[in-house]
């Protein structure tokens, strides 16, 4: 079961009134979403998800509370799509926990560097890029300036270059394959985050373009937002949170600032769910 992070911090800014109707951007296992419907017995939830395998899960989870929220499958940009669809024109909050949750890290998708899978990496397998698509056919440039950008890779150059010179003598098939061409060039260092974190972080990032959507994303709340209504972003990294710290800057005129500093789990939060760790909760509300 995914454990949703800083649920009591979020709770507490997101839900203001009674009755309210509320968007959950990344519903995943239905965590949050349950957690607002128990704290308001009148509110409404309509979560969004990429992952059709969460979305069957969330509705499980979801049993004791139904008519009281809908769950689409859709790409959090296009959430002005689902509103429309659902024939609602303002909500009183929106949610985004950006995090991977443990099903997809315990998928056969790919998205861990500790299992051997095959190179997928798509949160909807209805998408048509993969990570094996990424890694085989893009160019040693562009390889680079993906591990660079999207994760913040210092070898990012070496990296690359050491998949194409494995490529050429076989396609790269499987997680597995791709950690060995890592640490061929980044030697391990205990006490230290793995080497392949921040490469597989990137191309998780690049297939399903996610700083994009977010981007679009977060654009496309605030005209559906009431006159304060809230709106709640969960980050797990530097570049999603530098996003979100900068859309706030950018739209001070229409959304008052509520967290200083982002708020960052407790150390007793941490303890139960190491995967909180790197969590940073930034809100604002419509003025």
């Amino acid at each position: 079961m995914h454990v949703p992070v800083l649920l009591k911090e979020t709770l507490e800014i997101l839900v203001k009134n009674r009755g309210g109707v509320y968007v959950d951007c990344t519903v995943g296992l239905g965590g949050h979403t349950k957690g607002i419907l128990q704290k308001d017995p009148t509110a409404y939830v309509i979560g969004i998800d990429r992952d059709p395998y969460a979305l069957k899960l969330a509705k499980e989870n979801l049993k004791d509370f139904e008519g009281r929220y809908s769950l689409y499958q859709a790409n959090f940009k296009d959430l002005d799509q689902v509103l429309k669809e659902e024939g609602i024109k303002e909500v009183d909050g929106f949610l985004f926990d950006l995090g991977v949750s443990m099903l997809q890290l315990k998928s056969d998708r790919g998205f861990s560097f500790q299992r051997d899978e095959p190179l997928d990496m798509r949160m909807n397998p209805e998408d048509k890029k993969t990570a094996y698509q990424v890694v085989n056919t893009y160019s040693e440039k562009e390889l680079a300036r993906i591990f660079r950008e999207y994760g913040e890779e210092r070898y990012a150059e070496k990296i690359a270059k050491a998949i194409v010179v494995q490529r050429a003598k076989k396609p790269i098939e499987t997680t597995a394959e791709l950690v060995q061409i890592i640490l061929s060039v980044i030697p391990y260092r205990y006490g230290k985050i793995h080497p392949a974190t921040k490469v597989f972080q990137a191309l998780r990032i690049e297939v399903n373009q996610e700083l994009a959507s977010l981007e679009i994303a977060l654009e496309k709340t605030i005209p559906f937002l009431k006159k304060g209504g809230r709106l709640v972003v969960i980050s797990f990294h530097s570049l999603e949170d530098r996003i979100v710290k900068n859309f706030f800057k950018k739209h001070a005129d229409t959304l008052k600032v509520l967290t200083k500093k982002p708020i960052r789990p407790t150390i007793d939060e941490v303890k139960r769910n190491p995967a909180s760790r790197s969590a940073k909760l930034r809100a604002g509300e419509k003025i």
